[in-house]
C-alpha cells in the first residue's frame, strides 16, 4: 500500500483543556466554584476546590526537543497550540495524515477521579456534565467526522454514572472513560457487579464503549521507593493486565454480553501471552469450576475488547494470536509517546516489517476502531478526502519546526518566560 492511501483513525489522543472551556457550560449559580486555571511562577494548572490537578508536563511536549521533556510545569504559551485549540488540532491532524481522533481529558482526570474526592459532590456532578457538554458540543462538534466524542462519569455514584451515560449517548458520545482499577481509588472493584450493574447495563444498552486508559491504576504498582521514573512509564501498560483479569475472570464480561471495553494506550504485546495463560489455566485448573459458557477465556476477551497501541513492531508479527479484528492504532498526540508529524511513515514501516497485508492494515488503522465505536467518519468527510495524501495536501503550510519552551512562549506572544 502506498503511504498516501492510508486512512488513519487514532483511537487515543488527548486534549489540554483550554482555560475558558467551562464558560458556556456551567450554570451561573455554580460558576464561582468551577475549575479554573491558576498561574504562578511554576506555570499554569487547573484548580478545583483548592486542589491542583497537576501540570501539563509530559502531557503536552509535542513540538519540544526531547531534552526539555519532563514532569515540569508548563504554561499554555509554551505548548504547541494544537494541544488545546481545536482549529490548530485539526491542522496538526491533517499534517500528520490523521483523519479521526478520540481525545482523552487531562483535567479532571481520565475517570473523573479528581472530582471523586471533592468535598461538594453536587458541584462535582455539575462540572462533569459541563465537561461532557463542552467536549461533545464544542470540541467534537466543531469538525464533524474528525473527533469521536468521549465523556467522563461521576464514578462515586453508579446510578448517577448510568444516567450520565444515557444522557451523553443521546448527545452523540461514543465512549466513556472509566478507571482501570476502581478499587485503588477506594471504590468497589469490577468484581462487584451488583455495585457496577447500573453502569454496565447503561453501557450495554447504549453501545457506548468502556475505555480503560492506562495511568489511573498506577497505584497498583507497589515498586521500590527508590525506583526511577522509568519503572512507572515502562510498566504502565502492564496494569491493563490486572484490569483485564478483573473483568474477564470476574463476572462482568460473562454477565454482560454487549459490554465493550477498549484497552486505551495499553499496547498489545501483553495480550497473546495473557490469553495463552488464561486458556491454559482454564483447561488445566478444572477444580476451580470456572464457566465461560462453552468458550475459551481468550474467545470471551476478544468478543468484548479493542486492543489499542501506539507502536509495537514485534506484536504485529503475532497479530493473529491477538486477534486481527480487535487491534486498533493510536497516535497519542500531544503526549511524549505521540507520533507526529510522521505517523504514516512509522505506521507503514511497522506494517511492512511485520508483513501485514493491505486489508489487515485497513482493519488496524481505522476499520476496527470505527466499527467498535459505531462511528462512521465518511458521513461527514468524503472518502476521497480522508486519506493521508489528501489530508496532507490540505496542510502544506503547517509548521513542524521543533522549538524550545522559550521559543514557543515567544511565538505564542508571551514574551520572556518566567521560571
Amino acid at each position: 500500500m502506498n503511504i498516501d492511501d492510508l486512512i488513519l483513525v487514532s483511537i487515543d489522543d488527548h486534549v489540554i483543556e483550554p482555560p475558558d472551556m467551562f464558560k458556556n457550560h456551567i450554570p451561573a449559580r455554580w460558576a464561582a466554584g468551577a475549575p479554573h486555571v491558576v498561574s504562578d511562577r511554576g506555570g499554569e494548572h487547573w484548580v478545583f476546590q483548592g486542589r491542583p490537578s497537576g501540570t501539563m508536563g509530559l502531557n503536552a511536549v509535542v513540538g519540544w526537543p526531547k531534552e526539555e521533556w519532563g514532569f515540569n510545569p508548563a504554561s499554555f504559551s509554551e505548548i504547541r497550540p494544537g494541544a488545546h485549540d481545536v482549529d490548530e488540532r485539526i491542522r496538526d491532524m491533517n499534517r500528520n495524515g490523521v483523519l479521526g481522533t478520540m481525545c482523552f481529558p487531562t483535567f479532571p482526570g481520565f475517570s473523573g477521579r479528581h472530582l471523586t474526592g471533592a468535598d461538594d459532590k453536587e458541584l462535582s456532578h455539575v462540572v462533569i456534565q459541563a465537561y461532557n457538554d463542552w467536549h461533545i458540543d464544542e470540541w467534537a462538534a466543531s469538525y464533524p467526522g474528525r473527533i469521536i466524542p468521549l465523556s467522563i462519569l461521576p464514578t462515586w455514584d453508579p446510578e448517577l454514572a448510568a444516567a450520565e451515560i444515557r444522557r451523553v449517548a443521546a448527545k452523540g458520545a461514543r465512549g466513556v472513560s472509566l478507571p482501570e482499577l476502581p478499587h485503588v481509588e477506594g471504590l468497589p472493584s469490577y468484581h462487584d457487579i451488583d455495585h457496577w450493574h447500573p453502569v454496565f447495563t447503561a453501557l450495554s444498552d447504549t453501545g457506548l464503549v468502556m475505555c480503560l486508559h492506562i495511568g489511573q491504576g498506577f497505584a497498583a504498582i507497589n515498586g521500590a521507593a527508590d525506583a526511577p521514573i522509568d519503572n512507572l512509564i515502562i510498566l504502565a501498560t502492564q496494569v491493563s493486565t490486572f484490569a483485564a483479569q478483573d473483568l474477564l475472570w470476574g463476572p462482568a464480561l460473562r454477565s454482560y454480553p454487549d459490554l465493550k471495553v477498549a484497552w486505551s494506550e495499553a499496547g498489545i504485546g501483553w495480550i497473546p501471552f495473557y490469553l495463552g495463560r488464561c486458556d491454559r489455566h482454564y483447561l488445566n485448573q478444572r477444580w476451580l469450576g470456572n464457566d465461560f459458557g462453552g468458550k475459551l477465556p481468550s474467545e470471551v476477551f476478544r468478543e468484548h475488547s479493542l486492543a489499542c497501541y501506539v507502536t509495537d513492531p514485534v506484536a504485529l508479527k503475532v497479530r493473529d494470536d491477538i486477534g486481527i479484528d480487535i487491534i486498533a492504532w493510536e497516535c497519542d498526540y500531544p503526549h511524549s509517546d505521540s507520533i507526529w508529524p510522521d505517523a504514516p511513515e512509522q505506521v507503514m514501516a511497522e506494517m511492512s516489517g511485520a508483513g501485514v497485508p493491505d486489508d489487515e492494515i485497513h482493519k488496524i488503522t481505522w476499520q476496527n476502531a470505527c466499527r467498535f465505536f459505531n462511528w462512521d467518519p465518511f458521513v461527514s468527510v468524503p472518502r476521497s478526502q480522508a486519506s493521508v495524501g489528501a489530508l496532507r495536501a490540505s496542510a502544506l503550510d503547517v509548521d513542524v519546526t521543533v522549538r524550545s519552551r522559550q521559543e514557543w512562549a515567544v511565538l505564542n506572544g508571551a514574551g520572556d518566560l518566567i521560571l
